[in-house]
C-alpha cells in the first residue's frame, strides 16, 4: 500500500512538473562564420540551452502542454576567442489567435550585442541572486520578456510581474566586471534598442497606454477577428492612434519600434481589407512613426 501511494505521488509530481514549465522553445546556434573550431561544443551548447529553457520554472503559474508559449531564438555566432563567444542573438515569440488556425507574433527582436564565457558540458542554470553568468542572464532575460507579452496580450496588463523580474535582472547585470558582458545592460549613446531600454520603456508609466493597446489589439481584436473581422480591425483603427500620440512624446522609443518589429506585416493584412478611410488612417500614421518601412505599409494601398 505504501508502495502504491508513493508512486501516486510521484505520478502527481510528474503531471505537475508537466503543467509548470512556460515555454516551447526551438533554440539554434548557428555558427556559419566560424572555421576550424570544434563544433561539438556548439552542438551541447545548443541541446542544452534548449533542455534549459524547456524545463527550467519561470514562474509560478501552471501552463497546460498546449497552453506553451512557442518560441524561436537563434544564436549567430560572429566568433569564439577563449572561451568567450561573441554572437548576435534573435527571439521571437508568438500565440494563437483564438476561433482560427492563425498565429500572431507577440515579439521579434533582434539583440546585437550578446558575449558570454562557456565551455563545453558548464553547468547551465541560473543563480537567482547574482545572475553570474551572462548566458543564463540573457536567456533568463528573454524568458520573461515573452512570457510577460504573453500575458499582456491575454489580460489588461497581465504580464506586470515577468516584466518586473526582466527589470530586476537588468539592474544585477548592469554592475558586471566584464564590459564586454555589460554591453546591452545599461543604457548607452547610440544603442536605444538593447535590452536595458526595451524593458525601462516597459515598465515606465507613460508607456502604459501602448500596454493596455497591446492587450485591446490580441484580445478584443485579433481573438475576435473570426466571428467579426470588421469589428475587430475598426477596434484597432479606433485605438491604434496612441501609437503616434507617444511617439510625438517619445520619438522612436524603443518599446514602440519592438511593437512595430512584431507587427508591421500584420497590420499590411489586416488593413488591406479595410476602408478607405481606415487605410488612410492606418497608413499615414504607420509611415510617420515608421517612415524606413514605408515601402511595407505600401502594401495597405496595393489592389489585392
Amino acid at each position: 500500500m505504501k508502495r502504491i501511494f508513493l508512486l501516486l505521488i510521484c505520478a502527481l509530481c510528474i503531471v505537475h512538473c508537466a503543467l509548470s514549465q512556460e515555454l516551447n522553445c526551438n533554440l539554434t546556434v548557428s555558427t556559419p562564420q566560424i572555421e576550424g573550431t570544434n563544433k561539438q561544443v556548439f552542438e551541447t551548447l545548443e541541446n542544452d540551452l534548449e533542455t534549459f529553457m524547456n524545463s527550467y520554472r519561470w514562474t509560478d503559474l501552471v501552463y497546460a502542454e498546449n497552453e506553451k508559449i512557442d518560441c524561436n531564438i537563434m544564436l549567430l555566432v560572429s566568433s569564439v576567442e577563449d572561451d568567450k563567444f561573441t554572437c548576435e542573438l534573435q527571439v521571437q515569440a508568438s500565440r494563437p489567435v483564438y476561433g482560427s488556425s492563425y498565429t500572431t507574433t507577440l515579439l521579434n527582436v533582434r539583440d546585437k550585442e550578446f558575449i558570454f564565457t562557456y565551455k563545453e558540458f558548464d553547468p547551465i542554470d541560473i543563480n537567482r541572486s547574482t545572475f553570474e553568468s551572462n548566458l543564463t542572464a540573457v536567456m533568463a532575460y528573454y524568458a520573461y520578456l515573452i512570457i510577460g507579452f504573453d500575458l499582456d496580450s491575454y489580460s489588461r496588463l497581465g504580464g506586470q510581474s515577468a516584466f518586473a523580474t526582466a527589470e530586476q535582472i537588468v539592474n544585477m547585470c548592469q554592475s558586471r566586471s566584464d564590459e564586454n558582458e555589460v554591453k546591452g545592460w545599461r543604457m548607452e549613446l547610440g544603442s536605444q534598442r538593447n535590452r536595458y531600454s526595451i524593458i525601462s520603456n516597459i515598465m515606465d508609466d507613460r508607456f502604459k497606454p501602448l500596454r493596455e493597446f497591446y492587450y485591446e489589439y490580441h484580445r478584443l481584436a485579433l481573438d475576435n477577428m473570426a466571428t467579426n473581422v470588421d469589428n475587430a480591425r475598426a477596434k484597432i483603427a479606433e485605438k491604434i492612434s496612441v501609437l503616434r500620440d507617444l511617439n510625438r512624446q517619445n520619438p522612436s522609443a524603443p518599446f514602440i519600434i519592438t511593437f512595430l518589429d512584431a507587427k508591421n506585416d500584420e497590420l499590411v493584412n489586416i488593413f488591406a481589407g479595410g476602408t478607405s478611410e481606415e487605410k488612410k488612417k492606418v497608413y499615414e500614421l504607420l509611415t510617420d512613426i515608421d517612415p524606413t518601412r514605408q515601402s511595407i505599409y505600401d502594401g495597405i494601398n496595393r489592389e489585392r
